[in-house]
């Protein structure tokens, strides 16, 4: 590696030297749990000018690449997205308040003192017994709205009807045994809640579902509004839990979303912070929040 100022050298480094720390690295990783300090690594990343390992979260793109393209001749410079399998698996859409879907219940009615009880239900899957406490009385679910209008829209603006299909597939994510996206959408697409002509078996929930998953990727947040531009302009470098690395390209569409398809499952984030999962009442009717979040299997 040469870094150069101007048109001075201020830097280089032999390739292999990259190599020797990257496998010490890996092996420090992989044998050691929990959060730790690496001081020859720290000392090397000094060494190279590289300050940071992390990019900016408002960013998804984590390290940009010179692609020599031979198919075309070009040599585009890309941007990525770093997944990486050694630790925690990583999210793929992060909690928050801007994530929470909106719902009215209907066909019950609840004492302040019902309310109390459903709400301090406090079991391992609390959402979820809440959710069925309403149901024994009655309650039924519809969706209203997405709680921060901004992530509403960008929505819409991958699919019109994206808002209404999200709210169905997290739905069966809080009232069932699945987690899995593939499978929530199975599911979905067997209920078939919006009634699209599914006679020449279209998959319409799991095409629009892939769209949201490699829009989320490849630059949509929920809190700023998108416009369809992506940031991470090149696609995805997995580092698998060997540390082998693989690519998967934009220009292998299908083969992208097939994997986001695959490979990510719905996770219940914390409902205190994010303020979710309990019934509260507005102008006389009654309301429950259900947070999404995306996170890699």
């Amino acid at each position: 590696m040469v870094v150069v100022s101007g048109n001075e050298e201020i830097l280089r480094i032999p390739i292999s030297e990259f190599k020797l720390r990257a496998g010490f690295l890996l092996k420090k990783i992989r044998n050691t749990p929990g959060v730790f300090p690496v001081p020859e690594i720290e000392q090397f990343m000094k060494d190279i000018n590289c300050l940071s390992l992390k990019a900016s979260s408002s960013a998804k793109t984590d390290i940009t690449i010179v692609v020599h393209d031979q198919r075309t001749g070009l040599q585009p410079s890309l941007g990525f997205s770093i997944k990486s399998q050694l630790g925690n698996p990583s999210t793929l859409l992060n909690a928050g308040e801007t994530t929470n879907f909106i719902y009215k219940i209907t066909g019950a009615a609840f004492s302040q003192k019902e309310i109390d009880d459903i709400n301090s239900i406090s079991t391992k899957s609390k959402i979820k017994d809440r959710i069925s406490a309403i149901t024994s009385k009655g309650g039924l679910f519809s969706f209203v709205k997405t709680q921060r209008t901004i992530f509403g829209n960008n929505l819409i603006l991958i699919d019109s009807l994206l808002p209404q299909i999200l709210a169905s597939v997290l739905f069966h994510f809080y009232t069932s045994s699945h987690s899995n996206t593939a499978d929530l959408v199975k599911i979905t697409e067997t209920q078939n809640p919006l009634d699209f002509d599914i006679s020449d078996k279209h998959l319409f929930y799991s095409y629009k579902i892939k769209r949201f998953l490699t829009d989320i990727a490849l630059g949509m947040m929920p809190s700023k509004v998108w416009t369809g531009q992506y940031d991470a302009t090149g696609g995805y470098l997995i580092v698998k839990a060997d540390g082998e690395i693989v690519c998967y390209h934009i220009y292998n569409k299908n083969e992208f979303e097939d994997y986001l398809f695959a490979n990510t499952r719905l996770d219940t984030a914390s409902s205190t912070r994010h303020d979710f999962g309990v019934i509260y009442k507005e102008a006389g009717e009654y309301y429950f929040k259900l947070n999404l979040q995306v996170r890699f299997k």
